[in-house]
């Protein structure tokens, strides 16, 4: 358990806080993480993003957050998510994240879950039915090695280690989120998902006689400016590969500066927390027109 934690620094906000997503999926080699999320930072996001998957072309979570983080000196650092199951080497995964939080000043927060893609696991020599137990091993590694430093790592700059946002609604996510976590991170499903699912993340937060509120953070995917609709289509489609999941996804997308603004108010309404929206083609102006979009 990790309720004897300090509250961190978001706890200060009443008012439901913006992020934007780095420009991670099929990266662009011109397009410069350094250069965007500085410009984040200084258009008032509150954090800089990055999703997960190991088959596919997109940089690795911790490695272009260290980045973000050597380049900023406010924004938060979030993964969202980080298949943290595929890190089967557990302390080693604990000692990169203090790693990090320790050089970001504490900026870091991990939002974790195992994921459903069966060729990521493949791909790792990871039994994709033991992701589970994995999963909770990894957790309980990290708990440990972070609160109890025994020189394994170096200490991590926020006491008991970064914050946990856990992913996922079965039976075993919520027990994850109440036993190691501050809050949940939804998937990028839209607003009228998210409200569905969060009286059962609030029970599960009261039955397990946790103090305040859980931290409530969703994402969502954007584009905007020319051929904005085509790029979130396409890049989502790609991205999904197919089913249910892809075209709820691409349902949900926003495509329009009316869009995001209509859907910040809409989950701001639903009582989250913190917006992380994730772009999806075109260059460092997406920082730009997002921000005029949700009057940053």
């Amino acid at each position: 358990m990790r309720s004897d934690r300090p509250a961190p620094a978001w706890e200060e906000h009443n008012t439901m806080e913006i992020g934007i997503g780095l420009p991670v999926l099929r990266p662009d080699p011109g397009l410069s993480i350094v250069d965007w999320a500085r410009h984040a930072e200084s258009r008032g996001f509150s954090t800089v993003g990055s999703t997960d998957r190991l088959v596919y072309d997109q940089y690795e979570p911790l490695t272009a957050l260290a980045v973000a983080a050597g380049a900023t000196s406010r924004i938060r650092l979030t993964t969202s998510i980080l298949l943290a199951p595929l890190r089967a080497n557990h302390a080693l995964f604990a000692k990169s994240a203090a790693t990090l939080d320790r050089l970001s000043g504490g900026r870091l927060v991990l939002g974790l879950a195992p994921g459903a893609r069966e060729d990521d696991y493949g791909a790792s020599g990871l039994e994709f039915r033991r992701r589970g137990k994995l999963f909770d091993a990894l957790l309980e590694q990290a708990a440990g090695q972070w609160q109890d430093h025994d020189g394994t790592g170096p200490r991590p700059a926020t006491p008991g280690g970064p914050p946990l946002l856990l992913g996922g609604f079965t039976k075993s996510a919520l027990r994850r989120m109440v036993t190691y976590g501050r809050g949940w991170v939804a998937g990028a499903q839209g607003v009228e998902n998210f409200r569905a699912l969060l009286p059962g993340v609030r029970q599960a937060w009261q039955e397990a006689g946790k103090a305040g509120e859980p931290r409530l953070v969703a994402t969502a995917h954007f584009a905007l400016g020319p051929d904005a609709e085509q790029r979130l289509h396409t890049s989502l489609a790609h991205y999904y590969t197919s089913g249910t999941y892809t075209q709820k996804s691409i349902e949900a997308g926003l495509a329009t500066p009316e869009d995001v603004a209509r859907e910040v108010a809409a989950y701001a309404e639903a009582g989250c927390d913190e917006l992380i929206l994730f772009p999806h083609g075109g260059g460092q102006e997406q920082v730009d027109l997002l921000a005029d979009a949700v009057g940053l």
